[in-house]
């Protein structure tokens, strides 16, 4: 079982890989960022493809890795098999094995920025990477959103001063108006109407993932910052505990 500072980091790391996507800001990559999606980045004919996948996968695998050994996340009082544990728990697990299977299932092409991808795509003759990546990734997305309901609520009842208690409603409502953006901008592009009010794709998606980043590093720094014998973010070995200033 890690430490606190060692799970700290591995959320921190994750949280820094899946933000990968701002480096867009530096390199050349040809993609509008108000009306690409953030995938499209990663996808086999792009320049960069072969970072953005790398990043995608090293932030799911960090997430599994703090699923799996650093213990149920819970907090004083609440039983390590409570709903809210198993929940958060759950749905962390599920958005880093969705997000590094997603990083394995690259798009061939860009469809919202070359018209020739996105006319072989509707007419079914990209590979069937496409249709499973957008499972994937609404599954990684599904994942998330349990998650950080589910843990946001635990540290609101049980931890109320931790940084997950202030900052998670704030950022879960922020997550839920970019998803409900997000999917009407599709919807608005799918009619090839795409625009900055209700479409403007890309920068619903990345305000998406970008408070998913936020979130991830609000729970990083919860860990470290909450004092253990009061309320452990962990189920830590009594001696760690103790070992703590």
């Amino acid at each position: 079982m890690t430490t606190p500072r060692t799970a700290a980091a591995l959320l921190a790391l994750a949280a820094l890989a899946y933000s990968a996507w701002t480096l867009e800001a530096v390199l050349p990559t040809g993609l509008p960022p108000a009306h690409t999606y953030v995938s499209e980045l990663a996808a086999r004919d792009q320049p960069y493809g072969a970072l953005f996948r790398t990043t995608d996968l090293l932030a799911g695998v960090c997430v599994c890795v703090f699923v799996c050994t650093a213990g149920l996340p819970v907090f004083r009082g609440r039983p390590p098999g409570g709903p809210g544990a198993q929940a958060g728990r759950a749905g962390l697990l599920l958005f880093g094995a969705a997000t590094a299977v997603d990083s394995r299932l690259p798009l061939s092409c860009t469809p919202t920025a070359d018209p020739g991808c996105a006319a072989r795509e509707t007419a079914g003759l990209v590979p069937p990477a496409h249709s499973a990546h957008t499972v994937s990734s609404t599954v990684a997305l599904c994942g998330i959103l349990v998650a950080m309901v589910a843990l946001t609520l635990t540290a609101r009842r049980c931890a109320p001063r931790s940084p997950l208690a202030r900052s998670g409603p704030g950022l879960v409502a922020f997550e839920l108006a970019a998803t409900a953006w997000t999917l009407a901008a599709i919807a608005v592009l799918e009619t090839g109407r795409d625009g900055w009010g209700v479409g403007g794709v890309g920068i619903a998606q990345r305000l998406q993932v970008g408070v998913i980043a936020i979130w991830l590093g609000a729970l990083a720094v919860s860990l470290l910052r909450v004092p253990l014998p009061r309320a452990p973010l962990l189920r830590v070995p009594h001696r760690e505990a103790d070992a703590r200033p």
